[in-house]
Order: structure tokens, then C-alpha cells, then sequence
């Protein structure tokens, strides 16, 4: 388990426990980065999620330019009707 989880939820009761996840999907002022195969903290009660420090200096990084992504893929968008 990673040792920076294992705390209490600010929303809940709950307990912020390490997750392995495929996907997750930051927004930045600049625009949107997803990161794969990247561990977060999900609070076991209520889901919120929780960040490490290094994970969203990871994500500041590539948004900047400052470090280059694997791949960039296109994402549709549309206005709600």
C-alpha cells in the first residue's frame, strides 16, 4: 500500500485508501492532461478522490510543456442541447 494514503477523508468518515487506476483526467488552466497506470487516493466511503504532490507536479509539467507526453489523442466536444 502506498504509504502517503491511509487517512481520513475531509468529506466524510471514510478512509482515503491507495488506488491503482487505467485512467485519470486532470484539468489545468491549460487545458486537460490524462495520466495512465497511476496510483490516487479514493476514500473508501465516499470516493473522493485525493492527489499526491508529485502526481500533480507530473501533471503542471506536461500541461507547461515542460516535459512531454507519451501520446496526444483528440477528444470530441459539443454543446449540451
Amino acid at each position: 500500500m502506498n504509504k502517503q494514503f491511509g487517512y481520513g477523508c475531509e468529506f466524510c468518515s471514510g478512509t482515503v485508501k491507495a488506488k491503482r487506476v487505467d485512467r485519470e483526467a486532470f484539468k489545468h488552466k491549460t487545458g486537460f492532461v490524462i495520466l495512465e497506470q497511476v496510483t490516487i487516493g479514493v476514500c473508501d466511503q465516499c470516493g473522493s478522490r485525493y492527489y499526491a504532490a508529485e502526481t500533480l507536479k507530473r501533471v503542471h509539467a506536461i500541461a507547461s510543456g515542460k516535459s512531454k507526453p507519451t501520446r496526444t489523442q483528440r477528444v470530441p466536444v459539443a454543446q449540451a442541447v
